[in-house]
C-alpha cells in the first residue's frame, strides 16, 4: 500500500516537473502567451531568453523524467527517492521565500509551493516503503 501511494506520488512529481516539455517545444509566441496566462507581463523578444526558457525548460523535463524513472522502478533505485524528496522539498521552500519575497499572486505560485512542499514530504515519509515492501 505504501509503495503504491510512493509511486503515485513521483509520477506526480513526474508530470509536475514534465509538463514544461512544453516550453522546450512551442516557438515564442506561443510561450510568451503560456506564461501571461500564468501572470507574466507582456515579454518582449529576446534571443537569450528565449535560450534561457529552452535552457530551463529542458532541466525541469528532465527532472520530470527522473522521477518517472523513479516511479517505476523504486526498489532498484530506493536509495536515490530521498534525495527526490528532499529536492522538493528544497524547491518549496525556495519558490516560498521568493514568491512572498516578490509579493507574487496566488496562481500559479500557491499550486507551486504546495506541489514541492506536499509532494516532497510524502515522497520522503514514503521513501523506505521502497526498501521494506
Amino acid at each position: 500500500m505504501h509503495l503504491r501511494l510512493l509511486r503515485i506520488c513521483l509520477g506526480l512529481a513526474g508530470v509536475t516537473w514534465g509538463v514544461s516539455v512544453f516550453g522546450v517545444v512551442m516557438n515564442w509566441p506561443q510561450a510568451e502567451a503560456a506564461l501571461k496566462s500564468l501572470g507574466a507581463q507582456t515579454i518582449p523578444y529576446d534571443p537569450m531568453l528565449d535560450y534561457w526558457l529552452r535552457m530551463t525548460a529542458g532541466a525541469f523535463t528532465l527532472i520530470g523524467c527522473w522521477f518517472l524513472v523513479l516511479m517505476v522502478w523504486p526498489r532498484k533505485l530506493a536509495a536515490a527517492i530521498p534525495w527526490a524528496g528532499g529536492f522538493m522539498l528544497t524547491e518549496g521552500f525556495i519558490l516560498l521565500g521568493h514568491g512572498l519575497r516578490l509579493g507574487l499572486p496566488p496562481f500559479p505560485f500557491y499550486a507551486d509551493v504546495a506541489a514541492c512542499l506536499v509532494l516532497g514530504s510524502v515522497i520522503l515519509v514514503l521513501a523506505k516503503a521502497a526498501r521494506t515492501e
